[in-house]
């Protein structure tokens, strides 16, 4: 019998950093090597990071990622790890100058590089590229069209690359014309809600397809607007899943494959039982706050920032970013501004300062009202003038503060309202990343009501009032104002949206659908007439299939508008 103990390494790179991920690399064959592994792979594009858009371009950053892999067979071998072959996304190029139109120059490639023996034994190169959603990877790279086997202990390992597994023929295909006994797939697959489990079905269809055990390998972490998944797994030739790693957050997965028979066992402990390697699902409401927690936290400490600082006003989209931030950074980190004008109730600065109470962060208030009042008796605005100048101030506030003592500006608005365009250019609007941005207005309800409900599970303060839950929202920039003054209700005003914006739905389709036909076109011409703001929004965690930004690219001038058939 011959057997082959594997490790997937389901770690956090940075884009750009290869020292720093390289020294991943070899803290994780350490692991591996301790673990009486045989082979490691980790995810795709582990040297670079991933996605690295037009870095991929640049001639010194390809090469740096080549030597840098190269490097890593040394200093593997250096530190008595030379047995252990290593399989590493990494980026390189040919170094062609001279690419054709339509070519990205130099010829990059996602590739795979596996290491042993101090050197560079093998390449695979990515052969399907995809060209979708967040992904323009034709823009990026060539495709490889070759397949790749490595040996090991006398058995048969293909490699393959993320998009590689999606498709039909390829890698797949080669697998199992090869025989192979096992086929190894890089990944850096981001999160998107409500996916299912369609990754393991995959895993399990295509390891039929290949006739083998195929082994998953995906990295975790945020990276600007995405947060990767993990949820790194193995299945035998059958598509029994033999063992999972957990969601959202790095793990390292142990397996034993038996390539006489192409079954797939766990290592057995000292007492000669296995050990469960099979993580719990984490429930669709939590994978979304987790998302939004690793999306935020990665975008600070990655980018070099120590805190953070928003604005508090009392209503539920400020109170449930604060929670997030405190969970992301520590309280100690988070800057909590209430900025209240003569229109700002009592009942929302009680909120505020409730909500910054529970969460324990940083707490200032500064009233806006002498600087609102400077503005408006030298310019003489009124109305709709003087509501959004209000939001004006309370933004330069944000970024005075931010400026002169370093916290990063989160904006607290959610994806309805940004659809709509229900939010204040160089006002609310201003900051350095927006947590919810990718949040509906309904949806922020739940995953605050979810939050609280943790924390009562866990015997601590919930941290969002029940206040800022129940009451209606307010921009309060004018007596007595609701949202529903100027916008639908939440409820119906998301299900347009979503068919509107998710699914690319016209005019027509929505009446068809049972939506009041007056009630479509208000809310078409408020998103139409709103694409100049979202492009000026910040950045923000990407946790739907449509998010706005790379998801969803139109143009700015663009005198189309929906007509009803």
């Amino acid at each position: 019998m011959t057997k082959i103990r594997l490790a997937l390494a389901q770690v956090n790179p940075t884009v750009g950093d290869i020292p720093g991920n390289c020294d991943l690399v070899l803290e994780s064959a350490r692991r591996a090597h301790r673990a009486g592994a045989r082979l490691l792979s980790l995810p795709e594009m582990m040297i670079p990071g991933y996605p690295i858009e037009d870095l991929a371009l640049r001639h010194s950053f390809a090469s740096a990622c080549m030597d840098a892999t190269a490097g890593l067979a040394t200093r593997l071998e250096n530190e008595g790890l030379g047995d252990l072959m290593v399989v590493v996304g990494t980026l390189s190029h040919s170094g062609r100058t001279d690419t054709p139109v339509g070519t990205p120059r130099n010829e990059p490639m996602n590739a795979a590089w596996v290491l042993s023996g101090g050197q560079v034994v093998a390449r695979y190169a990515k052969h399907h590229l995809p060209n979708y959603g967040v992904f323009d990877e034709y823009r990026y790279f060539v495709p490889g069209d070759e397949p790749c086997l490595v040996g090991v202990d006398g058995s048969e390992v293909s490699l393959a690359i993320c998009e590689d597994l999606w498709q039909e023929g390829g890698p797949v295909t080669w697998a199992r014309e090869a025989d192979a006994d096992l086929l190894l797939v890089l990944n850096g697959s981001p999160y998107e809600e409500e996916k299912g489990d369609v990754r393991l079905n995959l895993c399990r269809r295509q390891a039929l397809e290949a006739g083998c055990p195929l082994a998953y390998v995906n990295m975790v972490g945020g990276q600007d607007d995405l947060v990767f998944s993990g949820d790194s797994m193995v299945v035998d030739s059958t598509g029994e899943l033999k063992a999972r790693a957990k969601q959202l957050e790095p793990d390292f997965l142990v397996v034993d494959l038996d390539t006489n028979t192409r079954t797939v066992s766990l290592p057995e402990d000292d007492a000669g039982e296995a050990e469960t390697a099979i993580q719990p699902r984490l429930d669709d409401i939590e994978q979304v706050y987790l998302a939004l927690v690793i999306g935020l936290r990665d975008y600070v400490v990655k980018n070099g920032f120590k805190s953070v600082i928003l604005g508090l006003s009392g209503g539920i989209d400020s109170a449930l970013v604060a929670a997030i931030a405190c969970d992301a950074l520590g309280a100690e980190n988070v800057v909590g501004v209430s900025m209240p004008s003569k229109y700002s109730s009592q009942h929302s600065k009680d909120d505020a300062s409730d909500s910054a109470e529970r969460n324990g962060l940083v707490f200032r208030v500064v009233p806006i009202e002498p600087m609102v009042v400077a503005f408006t008796d030298s310019l003489k605005l009124s109305g709709l003038a003087e509501e959004n100048l209000q939001a004006r101030v309370r933004g330069v506030i944000l970024m005075g503060l931010s400026n002169s003592e370093g916290h990063l500006v989160l904006a607290t608005g959610n994806k309805t309202e940004l659809a709509v365009g229900y939010s204040t250019i160089y006002g609310d609007a201003v900051g350095g990343f927006a947590p919810i941005k990718d949040v509906s207005k309904t949806q922020v309800w739940e995953l605050a009501r979810w939050r609280n409900t943790q924390a009562g599970i866990r015997g601590e303060v919930a941290p969002i009032p029940e206040a800022s839950i129940k009451k209606p929202p307010s921009a309060e920039l004018r007596p007595d104002q609701l949202d529903s003054d100027s916008l639908p209700d939440y409820e119906v005003l998301d299900k347009v949206l979503d068919a509107y914006v998710e699914q690319d739905r016209g005019a027509s389709h929505l009446v068809e659908s049972g939506f009041d036909s007056e009630l479509v076109q208000d809310i078409i011409r408020m998103t139409d007439a709103a694409e100049y703001k979202r492009r000026q929004y910040p950045p923000g965690t990407k946790i739907t299939l449509k998010a706005f930004g790379r998801d969803r690219r139109l143009p700015i001038t663009n005198r189309w508008r929906e007509h009803l058939r």
